[in-house]
């Protein structure tokens, strides 16, 4: 019995309890249930007693007495305990536990795999991360939104969701002139301008740039008038960093379903029909020549400039026209990751939802995350040979491989800062945690050659209730939580509970291989408990497999 049976179980004995007449109560479409804290308590607990009992005009006890005595006689249920004021505590019979194995194999590893559901199913999600500036190389903290965001839209498609990853290409306003100059400088032999970028890939982009032009018959840009050859680096230096900043990503596995350009927004006319539907709601005014957006009655510390007086758009109207266009693009909610140094940005995009009629925090989210410290031998890295002064991917990926760096920063609350140990992610030992958990699954999978050398065939027999031993119960108790676990990350927007997860259930699928044997020693004849056994060790593998894979992992069967 998996947990969304048992769910269904206990509802139906509410129902029957409610046509009885014993209770009278709403029974909700679904009841949680979950893994107790302690396992003597049981193999699940839920606190659906507590949750009806003032609707039902009785003590939540006495709610959690009547609704054990029906669950006691549900195929199965070994025991149910009332617990404290009200918990209900539910022990399965080995068999009905045991069957769990079996669901989760079959299942698979495609679109019904055991642990995906349809929560959201029917919600169309627009999943905006990364959006670095095509400037330079994607840094750390641009890489770490790549492996959270990219690991967030498979979990959320994984609980029914259709989700368009998106990168918003910024390819217009001050921080490309400024990129323009710089690459025009370099080319031209000048020093980096005052507020301009540095780093070697400036230079490399300068001269791809020279050659492109020169192979094309355009002769030598740097000849030209500084504006014109300003335009001539702007447009092709921001093509070619681009394609570096999507080539990078693709070897990092994420790949866009839409990549959105800043200046499409104005060239199109949306900003233009976003200030107008401002205007439509009765939420622009003008003041000092300058054309504002009251945002302070809907939470906003101040109103903020949409065209400024000397008629140039302020920043917030290409925010106004792409939180619009998402819109009407039928996004239900538009959902966006933003750096540590964008937290003051919130109260205005919430005002900003608020003004066109939308629900904050409903139609519009944002996720803000925090900083990425690089370490080797406890000591921070800091430069990059391509980059000057930071840390890119590039590096990250040299240093460690995809699996490691992606694993690294998908495992930590993205509101918390964190420090990746180099020399940690490289060692294939238990501390590292990339390693444990894939370790985990290449064990299981020389479980799976060695059954097969030895007779051992999951075809020949399955008897769940042959899965005694104490650390089967526990890896069974653990394998129920995965779906639990994927529609909790989903809610809150946390993969790394899916990783915390699955390096719990590795330390559990260790422990058990270390007491069970699934294939018998020399001499011994192979047995329904060895058969059963295999069920189980294909069930933890399968689920490590697709925990892995909701995060970019690969799960390697030999290390």
């Amino acid at each position: 019995m998996n947990p969304a049976q048992l769910s269904d179980a206990i509802r139906s004995c509410l129902l029957a309890a409610v046509e009885a007449g014993e209770l009278s109560v709403t029974v909700p479409e679904e009841i949680r249930v979950e893994r107790p804290r302690q396992r003597e308590h049981g193999d699940w607990a839920t606190n659906i007693a507590l949750q009806l009992a003032r609707q039902a005009g009785r003590p939540p006890r006495e709610v959690a007495v009547l609704l054990a005595a029906r669950l006691g006689e549900v195929p199965g249920v070994k025991s149910v305990d009332v617990a404290g004021p009200g918990f209900l505590n539910i022990l399965l019979d080995a068999a009905a536990a045991g069957e769990l194995a079996r669901t989760i194999v079959e299942a698979g590893t495609g679109e019904h795999a055991y642990g995906r559901s349809t929560v959201l199913a029917g919600q169309r999600l627009n999943l905006e991360f990364v959006s670095a500036n095509p400037t330079g190389p994607l840094h750390l903290g641009g890489t770490r939104w790549a492996a959270v965001g990219d690991s967030l839209a498979r979990i959320l498609e994984a609980v029914g969701a259709q989700v368009t990853r998106e990168y918003y290409f910024n390819d217009h306003g001050a921080q490309i002139d400024r990129f323009a100059r710089s690459l025009l400088a370099a080319a031209r032999g000048l020093p980096v301008p005052e507020d301009g970028y540095g780093g070697a890939y400036i230079g490399e982009i300068a001269q791809a740039v020279l050659d492109e032009v020169a192979a094309a018959g355009g002769g030598d840009p740097r000849e030209l008038e500084d504006a014109a050859a300003q335009e001539v680096f702007r447009a092709h230096g921001v093509e070619r960093m681009f394609a570096e900043i999507k080539a990078d990503l693709h070897r990092f596995g994420v790949d866009f379903d839409v990549y959105f350009h800043e200046n499409d927004l104005y060239t199109s006319g949306a900003v233009d029909r976003a200030i107008a539907r401002m205007r439509e709601n009765g939420r622009i005014y003008t003041r000092d020549g300058a054309t504002w957006l009251r945002t302070t009655d809907l939470g906003d510390d101040k109103d903020r400039p949409v065209i400024k007086s000397n008629g140039e758009t302020a920043y917030i109207a290409g925010d106004l026209a792409y939180y619009l266009d998402k819109r009407e693009r039928g996004f239900d909610r538009a959902i966006i990751m933003l750096g540590a140094d964008h937290h003051g940005y919130i109260g205005r995009m919430m005002a900003m939802c608020a003004a066109f009629g939308d629900t904050p925090w409903v139609n519009l989210e944002i996720l803000i995350g925090q900083m990425v410290n690089l370490l080797r031998d406890g000591t921070p890295v800091r430069m990059s040979k391509r980059a000057g002064t930071v840390v890119t991917m590039q590096d990250l990926l040299d240093a460690v491989g995809v699996d490691a760096a992606r694993y690294a920063l998908a495992r930590s609350a993205v509101d918390s800062g964190i420090d990746i140990d180099l020399d940690l992610l490289t060692r294939a030992t238990n501390d590292n945690p990339v390693h444990y958990v894939r370790y985990a699954h290449a064990r299981l999978a020389a479980v799976a050659r060695n059954a097969a050398e030895s007779g051992v065939r999951r075809e020949d027999a399955f008897d769940p209730a042959l899965l005694e031993h104490e650390s089967e119960a526990v890896l069974l108790a653990a394998l129920g939580e995965f779906g639990r676990v994927i529609a909790q990350a989903a809610e809150l927007r946390e993969p790394h509970r899916v990783a915390r997860y699955l390096e719990e259930l590795a330390g559990l699928s260790h422990r058990w291989y270390e007491n069970c044997r699934v294939t018998p020693r020399a001499e011994e004849p192979v047995t329904d408990v060895h058969r059963t056994r295999l069920w189980l060790s294909e069930a933890t593998r399968t689920v490590l497999a697709n925990g892995l894979g909701l995060l970019g992992v690969s799960a390697p069967d030999r290390m």
